[in-house]
């Protein structure tokens, strides 16, 4: 039952929310933690421009069925099965919490997470690296302008969806191109030093929770928030992303995919990005919303973790059984 653990970023985000609620950012320390959120989130997308390699995305990028069907689920699929949830509405919870729901089905994929799972299932990593990086720099363009078209954001967000580019791109893609021209002089070092990359991805996660869960305290967030909305996100996050997983094994099965792409559907489809979702909601949402909009996304991002482990130790014991089957099969066949 290894797969029911928690995710030691889960823990961290729970901490950090715990943080907020007691002891949460007032007066100046807001706009102090505004800067270091910020400033940490474009270290964090330099440092995935500096390490992300064009030699990989070119090997993964042929096989153009298996990337566009991946695109369909993250930004057509994922959307549908959002309106739906809300167009069905089976919980009587605040708006805000079917907007979270909303907003992180519009959402670009993950990549570190994606790339090691498709690893460990033994997929084809050179395509979820290329589907993976492909949907976290489509989802700068793509998401801002999914807000405005499928959600009602008039009262908690800008209604110009350039502005919105504009801002997202000033904070996300402009610092990860800096990073992958600098590429050259400083990719060997980001290579040797991987990990910081996680660190650093951590550090601005829990930055920008911090303060949102700051701001939605001082709002009052858990006198609309209790324990039965909390099961009832859980429950609805567990039904969006089987959803999504038996639409995307259907269709590998339908479109014959090989096994190895059939893995990279699943992970790279049904995955959300936290490192995205969060600095996005922070520039798409008023701060009275923000902590609101972001809990379905951070109670997602840990079922999509535990569910998807779980998958892909199924996987990587199917591939093993495979192995020994076939290594035992021309041995059997000498003997006879």
């Amino acid at each position: 039952m290894g797969f029911l653990k928690l995710d030691p970023m889960m823990v961290k985000l729970i901490i950090t929310v715990l943080l907020a609620t007691f002891l949460p950012a007032k007066g100046i320390y807001v706009d102090i933690f505004d800067y270091l959120a910020t400033a940490a989130i474009a270290l964090l997308f330099f440092m995935h421009g500096a390490k992300l390699s064009r030699e990989k995305i070119i090997a993964g990028s042929s096989h153009w069925q298996l990337h566009l069907w991946i695109m369909f689920s993250t930004f057509v699929l994922f959307p549908v099965l959002g309106l739906l949830l809300v167009w069905w509405h089976p919980v009587n919870v605040s708006t805000e919490i079917y907007t979270g729901f909303l907003y992180l089905c519009i959402l670009p994929a993950t990549v570190q997470s994606a790339i090691a799972f498709t690893s460990i299932a033994g997929g084809n990593v050179a395509a979820a690296v290329c589907s993976a990086s492909a949907s976290s720099l489509l989802g700068v363009f793509i998401s801002p302008l999914l807000v405005n078209l499928v959600m009602d954001v008039h009262s908690s967000a800008p209604t110009d969806g350039l502005e919105q580019i504009g801002k997202i791109m000033l904070q996300l893609m402009v610092p990860f191109i800096l990073g992958h021209l600098s590429r050259r002089w400083i990719g060997g070092w980001i290579e040797k030093h991987r990990s910081l990359i996680g660190k650093t991805d951590q550090t601005s996660i829990l930055l920008v929770v911090y303060s949102a869960f700051s701001e939605a305290v001082v709002n009052g967030i858990w006198h609309r928030v209790g324990i039965i909305t909390l099961l009832w996100i859980l429950a609805g996050s567990v039904l969006l992303l089987v959803s999504v997983l038996l639409i995307n094994l259907l269709a590998s099965r339908l479109f014959r995919f090989r096994r190895a792409d059939e893995i990279v559907v699943l992970f790279c489809g049904s995955k959300k990005s936290l490192a995205n979702g969060v600095p996005m909601a922070n520039i798409l949402f008023s701060a009275s919303t923000v902590g609101m909009i972001v809990l379905p996304l951070m109670i997602f991002h840990q079922v999509q973790l535990m569910v998807c482990s779980f998958i892909a130790g199924r996987y990587k014991k199917s591939g093993e059984k495979q192995q020994a089957s076939a290594i035992k099969a021309p041995a059997v066949e000498s003997q006879k």
